[in-house]
């Protein structure tokens, strides 16, 4: 079987600045809608196995390791009314849906991932998500990264090719150069080559010698802690939870209170093929 795991929150930003191109106002559940006909498509296309991770909450324990580490300011109202809808609808279309609170969405996939390539039934896992945090979640050609954005599918010899640097260094290697997205800065005077240089010549930050970093070692250390993605979330213990069964009785309603007619319908007739 194939385990896919897939960005919630990603998608839902995805899907609400996408649909902005061809509308000029915000429906209350459009990008919501979006990212379900976006797992409702997988399905159709032969998954059968799908988890989806969202932050319930912006904020994690990572806030308080660092001062700058990203929040929830500035995401606009309308988007932000959709985070929790979102999952109350995923969870209606029967989708196995992990809303993070003190763990952030990237966990979740990360600790997915690791529990679904241990079970031996598992061919492959796809993580769908151009984050460059989950390249650290990436196993030879059994986990791989899928990247909408470029259609890439990324293993680990794409993930090298990428980044200069394998999977497992891939913490090492945003703490040098940082993470804007996430908030914080890096190493100032590191960019990506010398980063990658560097940690192909000594390896993992603790292992550089003293004079490399200099004074700057301590928060490069912090940051490699920041970039870390946690992989025991306990989320589940048979991989077959996570099978997709059809809707619960509740979607109908649900889809009828987003104008979603033609999502139910799809719905509806996939879940009767299963």
């Amino acid at each position: 079987m194939i385990v896919h795991l897939v960005d919630g929150t990603y998608e839902l930003f995805r899907h609400f600045f996408g649909g902005r191109r061809f509308r000029d106002t915000d429906k209350p559940f459009g990008a919501v809608v979006g990212v379900l006909g976006t797992v409702v498509q997988m399905i159709e296309d032969g998954a059968t196995h799908i988890g989806v991770a969202t932050d319930h909450l912006i904020e994690s324990f990572r806030n308080e390791l660092w001062p700058g580490y990203k929040t929830g300011e500035g995401i606009e109202p309308a988007l932000w009314d959709q985070f929790h809808p979102l999952e109350d609808a995923l969870v209606a279309m029967g989708v196995v849906t992990w809303a993070m609170v003190e763990l952030e969405a990237d966990d979740a996939l990360a600790s997915a991932a690791h529990l679904a390539a241990a079970d031996q039934r598992v061919d492959k896992v796809c993580i769908w998500t151009p984050d460059k945090d989950l390249s650290q979640s990436v196993v030879g050609d059994r986990v791989v990264q899928v990247d909408r954005r470029s259609n890439a599918i990324r293993n680990a010899a794409g993930v090298r090719s990428k980044f200069g640097v394998d999977p497992e260094r891939i913490p090492d290697y945003l703490a040098l150069v940082g993470d804007a997205a996430d908030g914080y800065p890096g190493i100032r005077g590191l960019g990506p080559k010398t980063a990658a240089r560097l940690i192909e010549q000594h390896g993992a930050l603790e292992d550089f010698p003293p004079d490399v970093l200099k004074g700057n070692r301590a928060n490069a250390l912090l940051f490699k802690r920041l970039a870390t993605l946690r992989t025991d979330a306990d989320l589940f213990t048979d991989v077959d939870t996570l099978r997709w069964r059809g809707p619960t009785p509740a979607f109908a309603k649900l889809a009828k209170k987003m104008d979603a007619a033609r999502l139910l319908d799809r719905v509806q007739r996939r879940a009767s093929r299963e």
